[in-house]
């Protein structure tokens, strides 16, 4: 198709036009018959928010996604355009990209007429056919459909009644395309309003003008739900006229989780092959946005982004590199410590209701990583009783007594792999009860998961933790106690 170059060829090969609903319908038709997945990258919807994307985009609908801040709709919207044909044709020259068989613009009827099968045409690649605009509250309705533009008026020497002094904005532009609109509640009442008949009747008005052009778009918008921010809501006409509103929703699993934020992770190779993270790690960072969902210190309604795990682990792995490198070691593994590095990526994606404010961000986000280590402490190791019978042994009195006799020890932030590893090695009892209760764990794993026990106990309160300046300090509850006094 791509040898083909006047409007005649065009015909010749047998070209038929279709609509971008069509198209995108009839390429979904035939990779759902294919077994092709369809929305590659995007993990999490199988179920849920593919299949009804996919009934919309059959049904031939605009679409609203619906959901908090970090649930993949714009990915979702993006991943769209490989629905489309691989090329289409164009009338050469033409701003809002006409189809030769059934050109809209004055433009292209005049030089098909005054042509004909001489009509030079383009192709314009699917890659091209995406276009995107976030609704802030200074966008005009000039910027998205057009203006009468009086320097073409001069220069063609045209009265204002002419309509070929008009300015098309971003929408007739993104003819037969996909068109995103991301935060529609953002956008102001009247200008929502000056969608209604670009969506229903397909007919513009640009100051004064009524122009019937039956535009050929996809419509994809992106709202966070209505309660969500004050700053707009979506008008109600406008929501009747989109075909279907789904809903989208964060990450159901840990499994899951892990799955993006690897994907999405911008990491340097270096860092990869200089720091071993064990899978336990990975879990416990996936668990922090968890719990900071479930947290009375954070909003409920504005969500905990995505974006917060993919940060983190940046984050993370920096932290763990850092410290490797002014050590001057060329390979490490992950500390449990290491999460304190995380704390400026929880602390700018959270809103924090009034409890969290009280509490300051940096508090909140070590409360979330303590809750994360308690949450996961039971599935590795006995659950630990809030009320014991004194005097009664449990699977941690050996840890705690040596606590108890040997007054604790401190653990430096940047202290070297080789002092880190002789520190837990010196407390025996950590390394009984892994090999009791995790006999199968790997080798590599063993010093992050003796740190998880100490770090478990200390949330179950068997034992202390203080920060100081350069590390933390470990130290038995009762012991720190006596001390005092």
């Amino acid at each position: 198709m791509n040898n083909i170059h006047t409007l005649g060829e065009l015909k010749k090969a047998g070209y038929e036009s279709k609509s971008i609903k069509d198209e995108l319908r009839a390429n979904l038709r035939e990779k759902i018959k294919s077994g092709i997945k369809t929305f590659e990258g995007v993990y999490g919807f199988e179920n849920t928010v593919i299949p009804e994307l996919e009934r919309a985009i059959l049904s031939r609908h605009n679409i609203n996604l619906l959901g908090l801040r970090g649930q993949a709709k714009t990915r979702l919207a993006r991943k769209m355009i490989e629905l489309l044909d691989e090329y289409i044709p164009y009338v050469s020259g033409s701003e809002i990209n006409d189809d030769p068989l059934k050109p809209i613009s004055r433009f292209a009827k005049e030089i098909i007429a005054a042509k004909g099968d001489d009509t030079p045409i383009s192709w314009l690649h699917r890659s091209d056919r995406f276009y995107e605009k976030l609704a802030t509250p200074d966008v005009t309705v000039a910027d998205l459909i057009g203006d009468v533009d009086p320097i073409k008026a001069a220069n063609l020497k045209l009265s204002y009644a002419d309509d070929r002094v008009i300015h098309f904005g971003m929408i007739p532009r993104a003819n037969r395309c996909i068109f995103v609109i991301n935060e529609l509640p953002d956008l102001q009442a009247r200008i929502q309003v000056a969608l209604f008949n670009i969506l229903q009747e397909g007919d513009i008005q640009i100051r004064g003008f009524k122009i019937r052009m039956p535009l050929d778009m996809q419509f994809v918008f992106t709202a966070n739900p209505e309660d969500y921010t004050n700053r707009g809501s979506i008008v109600t006409p406008l929501k009747d006229r989109i075909g279907s509103q789904i809903l989208t929703h964060y990450p159901e699993t840990i499994k899951i989780a892990r799955t993006i934020t690897e994907q999405e992770a911008k990491l340097d190779v270096l860092q990869s092959d200089l720091v071993y993270v064990p899978s336990l790690a990975k879990d416990l960072l996936e668990q922090i946005s968890f719990e900071a969902r479930e947290s009375e210190f954070i909003d409920h309604k504005s969500g905990v982004s995505a974006r917060l795990s993919i940060t983190a682990f940046e984050n993370l792995l920096s932290t763990a590199e850092r410290r490797a490198l002014k050590s001057g070691e060329d390979k490490t593994t992950l500390r449990l410590s290491d999460f304190m590095g995380i704390i400026p990526s929880i602390t700018g994606k959270v809103e924090l209701v009034y409890e969290g404010e009280q509490e300051g961000a940096a508090l909140v986000a070590q409360h979330l990583i303590g809750d994360a280590i308690h949450t996961f402490f039971p599935a590795y190791f006995p659950k630990i009783e809030k009320l014991e019978k004194q005097g009664e042994k449990n699977p941690y009195t050996d840890i705690v007594e040596w606590f108890f006799a040997e007054s604790g020890f401190e653990l430096l932030d940047d202290c070297s792999d080789e002092e880190y590893q002789k520190i837990l090695g010196s407390i025996v009892p950590l390394e009984v009860l892994i090999k009791k209760y995790q006999p199968e764990i790997k080798k590599e794993d063993t010093f992050f998961m003796k740190e998880f026990i100490l770090w478990g106990l200390v949330e179950y309160k068997k034992l202390s933790k203080d920060r100081f300046s350069e590390g933390y300090q470990f130290k038995d509850i009762y012991g720190s106690f006596i001390n005092k006094l």
